[in-house]
This record gives C-alpha cells, sequence and structure tokens, in this order.
C-alpha cells in the first residue's frame, strides 16, 4: 500500500470484505473513510470494538482511537458519487490516496438467481464510480476495483468443460463469452471501465478477481459458514445444494486481502488478476474436512432442486504466482478450522439456531 497520510477510502466498506480490508489497514496506521448504505453490510458499532470514541460530526460518523480516524457516512454510493459529479454533495469529502471499490450488490447463490434485477444494480454503482473517478482524478492517486471469478465465460465451467481459468479468458480485444447472470455482468463491464479509465484517463486502477473468499464472519446465505454451521451443530444428514460435486477455488479472507495489497502496488493499467489458490475442492469433499476436523460422522442429504452455479470454478494462479509473486498463506484445512470455531461462537452465543 502507498504510504501517505491521507486517508484511504472504502466503498462497501461494512461489508464481508470491507470489514477485513478495515482491520487490515488500521494495522497499518491508516485512516479511512467509509461509504456504506448496509444493505448487506454491518454497522460498524457492531464490529469496530468499544476502544473506539465516537462522535456524530452531522451526516458522518467519527471513530477515533491511537490516533487513527475512521470516518463513516451511512448512504447509497450511486447518490454519493452523482451529488460529487454535480457538486451538490452535502458532506465533505476529502482527497485520498488509495480507493478501495467494493460496493455491490452482493450475496449467495439465491440472490444471483433469485433477483438478478436487483443484483443488476451494481452496473449503476460502478459507472457512477468511475465516472466521478474520470471527472475528479486529483482526489486519489489509485483504484482497486474488486471483480469476481463470476465475469469468466460460464461455457467454460461445465462438467465437460473443466479449466483453470486464466486472465487471458476475460480479454476487451475480442469476443466475450457470457459471465455468470447479472453479477458476472455487471463485474465484468466493470473491468472494462477500469480498462478505459487507464487508457483514456491515465488512472492507476488494478481489477482483482477474487474465487470462493470465505471465513467465519461470513454471511450465512453463502456456503461454507451455513455448510460449516450444520456441521458444527452435529445435522444429520448434512444438507448440500445440488449433488455436491461441484467444485469451488476457496480461498481464506485474510488471504484476499494480502493479495489485494501487492496486486494494487503492481498492477496500474486496469488489467484483472485471480485472487485463489488453483485447487479445486468439491462441496461434498469440503463437508467430508468438515466432519473430519468437528470428530464426527454424518451422511450428506442431496438438495437437487436448490441453485448451484457453474460446475466447476478454479483460478490459473499463473500471473498471481510468478508475475504479482504472492501465494495464499492459509490452507483450506486450516482456514476451516477457523471458521468451524467460528461456528461455535454463533451456537455458544445463541446468534443463530
Amino acid at each position: 500500500m502507498k504510504n501517505s497520510k491521507k486517508e484511504v477510502l472504502i466503498t462497501g466498506g461494512c461489508g464481508f470484505v470491507g470489514r477485513h480490508l478495515v482491520k487490515k489497514l488500521i494495522l497499518k496506521d491508516q485512516s479511512l473513510f467509509i461509504i456504506d448504505n448496509l444493505f448487506t453490510g454491518q454497522h460498524p458499532d457492531s464490529w469496530l470494538g468499544n476502544s473506539w470514541s465516537r462522535t456524530e460530526l452531522g451526516h458522518i460518523i467519527l471513530f477515533e482511537k491511537d490516533g487513527i480516524s475512521i470516518k463513516y457516512l451511512e448512504r447509497d454510493v450511486i447518490s454519493v458519487f452523482n451529488d460529487l459529479v454535480n457538486g451538490s454533495l452535502d458532506v465533505e469529502i476529502p482527497d485520498f490516496s488509495d480507493v478501495y471499490h467494493l460496493a455491490s450488490i452482493v450475496g449467495g447463490r439465491s440472490l444471483i438467481e433469485g433477483d438478478p434485477m436487483l443484483v443488476a444494480t451494481d452496473l449503476s454503482i460502478d459507472t457512477t464510480f468511475f465516472l466521478w473517478a474520470t471527472r475528479f482524478p486529483h482526489k486519489f492517486d489509485r483504484i482497486l476495483f474488486t471483480s469476481s471469478s463470476a465475469a469468466y465465460p460460464v461455457d467454460l465451467q461445465t462438467d465437460k468443460s473443466v479449466v483453470a481459468l486464466k486472465e487471458e479468458m476475460v480479454t476487451f480485444s475480442g469476443n466475450l463469452g457470457m459471465p455468470d447472470m447479472t453479477y458476472g455482468w455487471s463485474k465484468l463491464t466493470g473491468e472494462y471501465l477500469a480498462h478505459l479509465a487507464h487508457k483514456y484517463y491515465g488512472l492507476h486502477v488494478a481489477c482483482v478477481r477474487p474465487f470462493s473468499g470465505y471465513g467465519e464472519d461470513q454471511d450465512l446465505s453463502y456456503p461454507v459458514p451455513s455448510i460449516a454451521l450444520r456441521v458444527a451443530r452435529h445435522d444429520n444428514p448434512i444438507d448440500v445444494w445440488g449433488t455436491g460435486e461441484q467444485s469451488r477455488d476457496f480461498v481464506y479472507i485474510d488471504d484476499c486481502i494480502e493479495a489485494m495489497f501487492v496486486i494494487l502496488d503492481k498492477i496500474k493499467d486496469g488489467r484483472g488478476v485471480n485472487i485463489g489458490s488453483g485447487i479445486p475442492t468439491s462441496f461434498n469433499d469440503l463437508i467430508n474436512l468438515l466432519l473430519k476436523l468437528e470428530n464426527y460422522s454424518g451422511e450428506i442429504n442431496r438438495m437437487l432442486d436448490k441453485p448451484i452455479g457453474v460446475q466447476s470454478r478454479y483460478a490459473d494462479t499463473t500471473i498471481l504466482n510468478q508475475e504479482i509473486g504472492w501465494k495464499p498463506s492459509i490452507s483450506l484445512e486450516d482456514g476451516m478450522r477457523r471458521v468451524l470455531k467460528g461456528s461455535h461462537r454463533r451456537l455458544d452465543n445463541k446468534l443463530i439456531s
């Protein structure tokens, strides 16, 4: 991360990825400005902790501790950036060093397939953001745009075509394949806007394509925490959507964040870089690993009427490993052990029945 006394802007900073990014930046003694409407995020009051002082400054809540400040604006990012472009925002926005654009309508498979038009709101989020960025390039130094592995063509992710997904499979100089629903389209379009922002406006922009990021505090609409909870609860049988033979490239959230820092330092031309392990793991294998860690036996109940997404999705990590010079440090077993502990905390604290 570029050293600067200027604040770092995080859109969507109260979501799963955003919260972990905030905590990592705090450890770097970095002051922050967060914009989040809490569509899926959690208010900072619930996760920053009691050691932070809290002051309400009009529309902004200021948190302070040990010389670090966090300004939080609870507002929809579309309205914020539209108002900034129009000069009508009623909040003072400082200059930033880095900008992490995470804001999106995001959720598990039920949301992606159940309400694709709502998810398509992401198209407006990214358009207004990049319009602001290209109109006010003096307001920041660098941008990291969080894309997704959903941007890859789905015809490369079937049971008949199982391949490691390479960055070159998404190209804006040739034919584009069909991405995964409106979520994939929005991320693909966001990458194209990042490409244009660098090519035509000279902005320093990096795009990341995280694969299946997970962690113990992830929302239960995602498969890893929901499956881990069933195992921690000793359900028998253990429900899995589809046959369970669908495979994903699971990456622990802390590794995802560390990769973002390195990629932003190395990439400035708007290119997308995979964040993954390069190892496909089926949901059945994931359940068996969790059962082993929990030390009990259980049958698997395959729910064939549930949405499952693509059959196989895993990353080619050549660019990440060789050009960027980074590899994940947390193994799948260690990560799942942490998620299981988190599931037991949920049960002990009666956060879930």
